[in-house]
Formats: structure tokens, C-alpha cells, sequence
């Protein structure tokens, strides 16, 4: 069983419950960071609650929720050895796991439907990393992080 961790804005709580139920269906254990109702609040917070859980290790993955995924996955990136990416669709969702090995997805309220958010969910979780030439440029991201993380 993989530990997911989820977190949204008020901008993406509408595909919270529906993410979380299609994570719980797959056997995943959910860790909620929030937040939990319509109230304004700022996505950068939960974006790096978000990835700290994962990069740490705490969790295996993320989820993140805002209105379009974009703002919540440039916060969670800017935390060492986080893969966050902003996805709309199944294949995208699925070539960023088998790709790109992304850690996190990003998905907007704004942009999807809860539906689509649960089909995309699924499509990413169950992906596998093909490894192969697909290291190398993950290689040359962690390059990239090592040169500008001090």
C-alpha cells in the first residue's frame, strides 16, 4: 500500500473528495494537509506540505488540488527532488509517471471535473516508471537541483 499525500486550495477542494475516494479505492492510505472547506487560503502552503511529505519520505506521493494546478505545482517544485506536474488528462497523468517519474500531480478545480480528476488519479497511480533513457534526463534535472539547492 503506498501513503499518498493530498492538499489543496480553496481553488481545488471541489476534487478533493473525489480524488481521496479514488485513492482509497486503489488501497492507497490518504494523508490529508488540507485544507478542509471553501475558506481563501494561499496554495504555496499546502503545495509545500505537500512535498516535504514526500520528499522526505514520509509519503510515497502527492496530490495537489488548486484552480489549475499550475500555482500549488511551481511551489511544491521548488522543494528538492520534487517531480510535480500539472496534468488534465489520462495520458498525461500516465506519461509523467512512465516519463518523467513525477512524485506529485497537480489538478485544477477550475479545469477538471471531479470525474476526470478521479480517472486521472488512477491513470498516474497505477503507471510505472520505465527507467531506460528516461533516467538519464531525470539525471540531468537532479543536476540542475544540486547546482541551485545550497
Amino acid at each position: 500500500m503506498k501513503k499518498i499525500a493530498v492538499g489543496c486550495d480553496h481553488g481545488g477542494i471541489v476534487l478533493k473528495p473525489a480524488v481521496v475516494a479514488a485513492l482509497e479505492a486503489l488501497g492507497a492510505e490518504v494523508v490529508d494537509f488540507g485544507t478542509y472547506d471553501e475558506s481563501s487560503v494561499d496554495y504555496p502552503v499546502y503545495g509545500l506540505k505537500v512535498a516535504e511529505a514526500v520528499a522526505s519520505g514520509e509519503c510515497d506521493a502527492g496530490v495537489l488540488m488548486c484552480g489549475t494546478g499550475i500555482g500549488i505545482s511551481i511551489s511544491a517544485n521548488k522543494v528538492k527532488g520534487i517531480r510535480a506536474a500539472v496534468t488534465t488528462n489520462v495520458f498525461m497523468a500516465e506519461m509523467t509517471k512512465r516519463h518523467n517519474n513525477a512524485n506529485i500531480i497537480a489538478l485544477g478545480g477550475r479545469v477538471i471535473t471531479p470525474e476526470e480528476a478521479q480517472d486521472i488519479v488512477k491513470a498516474w497511480y497505477n503507471a510505472e516508471y520505465e527507467g531506460g533513457r528516461h533516467q538519464k534526463r531525470l539525471d540531468m534535472i537532479a543536476d540542475i537541483e544540486n547546482k541551485y539547492f545550497k
